[in-house]
């Protein structure tokens, strides 16, 4: 549907959702869609985001105001927004901190060859912000001790079967994840029918408990937002890194506990593929202010050390 249909008259937003809120930005000359929206999507079957093949990204968001449909592109150098649902104003009122305008590239000073390289490759790499918390979290305790691809099949089921259909003319198949209340009702069975284990699903729920306090971490610094994500048992440095990243736009958050991260990043910058969390902030060290950017860069590179063992065997819990 996506590119096909008549862009609708500019309006403001009525009751029930259905009209478009056209916005436009100037600053998206270098902009990098993909790049900068890219950590929002939780594998290509997504059903809170997809790329259409007329250059737009299309999210729907679970917002204060409710749910809404947001589709972006670049234009002639502006960035291009529409938005549906109820909570169209504010996806559009934050729609530059979504794509980067308070992010500083410029800040950033290569000191490897690599990041240098990959730096100057790179130009449209912005640090998105979401501003919102529990649309991250819930998917990155779901990648716990996980698989991706395990994680991200339990997040398709998940939003499909308790979130909405997707305000709006979104692309067919898109979906708005499930309000705070919900979670907390799900089921142990379905949890369980998902390939969820208990502790996972026991997480999610103790934090949709309190997503009103959870959600004012939003608008915290990057420490103190993962002091407040981290008093609710079950979430660790490594869930709190991967959620503020998005939520908050933290340039210089590294996620710790990685299985496979340090040894990328050690990899790349020493030639070490052993390198334990406490020496993967010491390479970091000299990007203090703007390690997550680092860390990204080193991810966009595609230099990884060579595979030594097969992967990991996915689970089946849904199968037991």
């Amino acid at each position: 549907m996506a590119g096909r249909f008549a862009p609708r008259p500019t309006r403001t937003t009525v009751r029930g959702g259905h009209v478009p809120v056209p916005r436009s930005l100037d600053t998206a000359q270098d902009l990098d869609l993909g790049l900068t929206l890219g950590p929002l999507r939780r594998g290509p079957a997504d059903p809170t985001f997809r790329a259409t093949p007329d250059g737009s990204v299309w999210r729907t968001g679970r917002t204060p105001d409710g749910a809404g449909t947001l589709r972006v592109r670049i234009d002639g150098g502006r960035a291009a927004a529409e938005a549906w649902g109820p909570g169209a104003d504010w996806l559009l009122d934050r729609l530059p901190a979504l794509l980067g305008a308070e992010d500083d590239p410029a800040a950033f000073v290569p000191r490897h060859k690599l990041l240098l390289a990959t730096h100057r490759r790179r130009p449209g790499l912005r640090l998105t912000r979401t501003g919102l918390v529990l649309e991250s979290l819930i998917p990155s305790v779901l990648e716990q001790k996980v698989t991706t691809n395990e994680a991200y099949g339990s997040w398709r089921v998940l939003v499909r079967k308790f979130g909405e259909p997707a305000p709006g003319p979104a692309p067919e198949g898109m979906y708005v994840m499930p309000d705070a209340r919900t979670w907390t009702q799900i089921p142990s069975w379905e949890w369980h029918r998902a390939n969820v284990d208990g502790k996972r699903s026991a997480t999610i729920v103790r934090a949709a408990r309190v997503a009103a306090r959870l959600e004012e971490a939003a608008e915290m610094d990057g420490p103190a937002a993962r002091r407040r994500l981290e008093l609710i048992p079950g979430i660790g440095p490594w869930t709190s890194a991967e959620t503020i990243q998005r939520s908050n736009g933290a340039q210089d958050e590294v996620t710790t506990g990685d299985l496979h991260l340090p040894g990328i990043v050690g990899w790349a910058l020493a030639g070490d593929r052993t390198t334990d969390d406490e020496a993967m902030l010491e390479l970091l060290a000299p990007y203090a202010g703007q390690r997550h950017r680092a860390a990204r860069l080193i991810l966009l590179s595609g230099r990884v050390p060579p595979r030594r063992a097969p992967r990991m065997t996915p689970g089946d819990i849904a199968g037991l």
